[in-house]
């Protein structure tokens, strides 16, 4: 007995097949057919989508628009442009001081002296590089500690309710001017300032530092008001450093086992290090460039000393402003020439700032 094939499974099968060798579309069901169909000829198909369809490029790269090379080209200008005004600065100076320099009696970098307006001139920096740097370094000394410890209170100790405000004074500190900084320094911490100065002679005395027969209106308050008025700056940046830890780092080291200390000295601070270190340095800016509250504060005397309790000092940012009203050509060729003193020292201290940054790369949160 022979059985009949069954014209229907064979016909489903076939079915099957064709469906297989076709490419399955996006076309809902019903829609007509946007794919070439064959008319029998060699003439291509003219589909209107095709045409607006990008090539594909043969390097690899992706596309650049317009817009891309339009931004690309205005943040290249950004850093030309500021790379021209450094240089552009920095021929002013050369310029302006080149004929004061030219007149000087005296040895501009050892002379302790300035006398730039009496016939003939005789003038030096040593003695306001001294102050700028002693002052900016006992600014250092003081905010560095205090201005980390805030900024790690903020971060890590204190809770949400409270960090927030605090937060919010820090930043309203930093943008206090430091016309204010000055008078307050003058008028109100300069007085209070001399008990502490007593103290530190009568006790420290032997360290030459401290060893004063006088005190008042010094350095070391100068440094204390330099202090206060960079500490929310340094604060602000290094909050902002310590926010950006990992949640996972700082979580990983208490699962080990680890104190809040321990976690913070393991996960927080070698991951915020190049960050604290860029905040320092610009705090640093701040310190030796600041002028009104210094020139508010020390006494404007031109010699280098090496106790920072007695009522002496200047320094480079200060005494430009106290002198440029009565100074002649060759006075303010002096002061100019004293700007780019500290013009070279600032980019002294960003360079070594960016090396140290650099080697702590590892720590920048590229890996994170």
């Amino acid at each position: 007995m022979t059985t009949e094939p069954d014209s229907s499974a064979q016909s489903a099968e076939q079915r099957g097949a064709a469906s297989a060798t076709v490419p399955p579309t996006d076309d809902p069901v019903g829609a007509p057919a946007s794919g070439p169909t064959s008319t029998g000829s060699d003439q291509p198909d003219h589909d209107p989508v095709a045409f607006t369809r990008p090539a594909p490029t043969t390097t690899g790269k992706a596309a650049v628009g317009k817009a891309d090379v339009a931004f690309k080209n205005l943040t290249r200008a950004a850093g030309l442009g500021l790379l021209a005004l450094i240089v552009a600065i920095a021929l002013f100076l050369v310029l302006r001081a080149t004929h004061a320099l030219g007149e000087n009696d005296g040895n501009f970098l050892s002379t302790q002296e300035w006398f730039p307006n009496q016939d003939p001139p005789k003038f030096g920096v040593a003695a306001l590089l001294f102050g700028t740097i002693v002052t900016a370094a006992i600014a250092m000394i003081i905010a560095m500690p205090v201005a980390v410890g805030i900024a790690l209170f903020i971060t890590v100790y204190a809770p949400r309710r409270l960090s927030s405000p605090l937060g919010y004074i820090v930043d309203l500190l930093a943008a206090v001017p430091s016309v204010v900084y000055g008078l307050w320094g003058l008028l109100v911490l300069a007085p209070h300032m001399k008990g502490i100065q007593l103290w530190l002679s009568d006790y420290l005395g032997w360290i030459p530092l401290f060893s004063a027969d006088s005190v008042g209106r010094s350095f070391f308050v100068a440094g204390v008001v330099l202090a206060i008025m960079i500490l929310p700056i340094v604060a602000a940046l290094s909050r902002e450093v310590f926010l950006q830890v990992p949640t996972a780092h700082r979580e990983a080291a208490l699962a080990l086992g680890a104190t809040r200390w321990e976690m913070i000295r393991t996960a927080v601070l070698p991951y915020g290090k190049p960050g604290v270190i860029s905040a320092s340095m610009l705090g640093l800016g701040r310190a030796m460039g600041e002028t009104i509250a210094v020139a508010l504060v020390l006494p404007a005397s031109f010699k280098i000393s090496w106790n920072w309790l007695e009522p002496a000092g200047n320094t480079i940012a200060a005494n430009v402003a106290n002198g440029w009203g009565e100074a002649n050509d060759i006075g303010r060729g002096a002061l100019i020439a004293s700007g780019l003193v500290l013009f070279v020292v600032t980019m002294i201290v960003n360079i070594i700032a960016r090396a140290i940054v650099a080697r702590r790369r590892d720590f920048s949160g590229s890996s994170a």
